[in-house]
Formats: structure tokens, C-alpha cells, sequence
């Protein structure tokens, strides 16, 4: 391993970790009843349904919400869903800083 890929793989943690937080969502988010949770969720699906693709800020944000509502959930088929969409949002943020990783160790 070369000096450049440490480098570039201590970015990716610094962007990595500086990327996935979200502190004021996840207060709003904790303070949600469960109604407002599943509200959330349907205006997270029709915000990402109008962009067509997933931003970094709905990916941080999607894995809060979802992560909270896993953890409310009353049914085994709330919860697989829940689930089911968070590691789709961690695989999609994982590829997303992987892209911009690639894309940073190009300009260098």
C-alpha cells in the first residue's frame, strides 16, 4: 500500500463520517410520534419520486428517519421494510462516496 492509497482512504473516512450526520434530523426525528414518523417516511418517498435520484443530504437523512422508524415499529412487516430501505440507503450512500472518492483521486 502506497503512501497515496493511505491517503486517499483516510479522506474517504474524514468525508465519510463528516457526511453522515445530521444532528438537527435526528433531534426533529427523535421527537416524532409515530404517526409523524410514517408521514415523514411518505414525504421522503415523494421528495425522492419529484428528483428522481438520491442526494447526499436525503441518503444521511433516509437512514435517520428509517433507522428510528425500525425502531418503532409495531409490525414484522414494518420493520423488514424499514430495514430493507435502510441498507438500500447505506448501499447507495457507500456508492456515492466511492464515486466521489474516485472522482477526487482522478484530479490529483
Amino acid at each position: 500500500m502506497t503512501v497515496k492509497n493511505v491517503i486517499s482512504i483516510s479522506n474517504l473516512r474524514k468525508l465519510k463520517n463528516a457526511s453522515l450526520e445530521d444532528p438537527d434530523y435526528q433531534s426533529k426525528i427523535e421527537n416524532m410520534e409515530k404517526a409523524e414518523l410514517l408521514n415523514e417516511m411518505i414525504r421522503f418517498q415523494e421528495e425522492r419520486s419529484q428528483l428522481g435520484h438520491l442526494t447526499l443530504g436525503m441518503m444521511v437523512r433516509g437512514k435517520i428517519l428509517f433507522k428510528e422508524l425500525e425502531l418503532s415499529a409495531e409490525t414484522e412487516e414494518l420493520k423488514i421494510l424499514t430495514q430493507s430501505y435502510k441498507r438500500h440507503l447505506e448501499f447507495e450512500l457507500e456508492e456515492f462516496l466511492k464515486q466521489k472518492q474516485k472522482k477526487q483521486s482522478n484530479l490529483h
